[in-house]
């Protein structure tokens, strides 16, 4: 079903997956595979996480989207998902938060400066841990993670942080590429972690894998720290759309080929496991 705008109210496109990658596929094949250029209203919903919190990829999808960004000029997926967390960062503080934040508080001034163009009105990291104002100096995830930890029982709307800050960002700029990302929310629950984004507009093309890769990087760092698994990340898109290349662009081959066959593999467990259901079924 297309999900191009009409007259009629846009109906929300959901995509269920069990990783980035497949998640990813998914939404593409349903632009190549329709009319139209944007998805509007976009809900993605991703599971599939283990209790050691890996992130799983498929590695055929992984590899061609990079090779495609590499030859268009763009970041790659890593330095994508690096704007909403730095996940080196985190593995050279081994599992320490404190020095995880004081590593980017050095380092964010040079990311700054390496690419005024892009980073000069900030990234998404900078504003979930130095947003300006409120408590711990305006880090919003050592806020959440403090509570956390101290209180139990409490509200969980105090779970939640912004990208979005309106005397910033209220802008009459024709074109503003900094913050898509609007707010984040941290909600445990007996399953784990779940965790969900806010995206006014997202660029399917250039952003959208190393956001989903970024978020759930987050979402992982979060409930390493609550010290609970991480059960589901839900992205929510207000406008997806895939700008920066066409549809008939050669070199889209091997990334749609590479989807494709992602979203093929991730279909045959659940038939499987639907066939197996109903033999139970049929013997009983």
């Amino acid at each position: 079903m297309s999900n191009c705008s009409s007259s009629a109210t846009p109906r929300p496109l959901v995509i269920d997956a069990k990783s980035v990658s497949e998640a990813y596929a998914k939404v593409l094949l349903q632009i190549i595979d329709h009319a139209g250029k944007e998805i509007a209203p976009l809900v993605l919903t991703i599971d599939g996480f283990g209790d050691d919190l890996d992130i799983p990829e498929d590695q055929a999808v992984r590899t061609a989207m990079d090779a495609i960004l590499a030859a268009k000029g763009y970041l790659d997926v890593e330095d994508v998902a690096y704007t909403i967390f730095p996940q080196r960062l985190w593995v050279m503080s081994q599992g320490d938060r404190a020095k995880l934040f004081e590593f980017y508080r050095m380092a964010f001034p040079a990311y700054r400066a390496r690419n005024p163009k892009l980073n000069g009105r900030g990234l998404y990291f900078e504003r979930l841990m130095m947003f300006g104002a409120g408590p711990c100096e305006g880090n919003q995830l050592e806020w959440i993670l403090s509570q956390y930890e101290r209180r139990s029982g409490v509200r969980r709307s105090m779970w939640q942080a912004t990208t979005f800050d309106p005397e910033r960002d209220h802008s009459a700029t024709a074109q503003l590429g900094f913050p898509c990302l609007q707010h984040l929310s941290f909600v445990p629950t007996k399953a784990g972690l779940v965790a969900n984004a806010f995206y006014a507009t997202q660029q399917l093309f250039d952003k959208a894998y190393g956001n989903y890769l970024g978020l759930t990087q987050l979402a992982a760092f979060m409930a390493h720290e609550m010290g609970i698994p991480l059960a589901r990340l839900n992205v929510n898109v207000g406008v997806a759309k895939l700008e920066r290349i066409t549809k008939s662009d050669d070199t889209m081959t091997p990334l749609v080929e590479a989807a494709r066959a992602c979203v093929s593999r991730s279909v045959v467990p659940e038939q499987q496991s639907k066939s197996a259901a109903l033999r139970t079924v049929g013997a009983a």
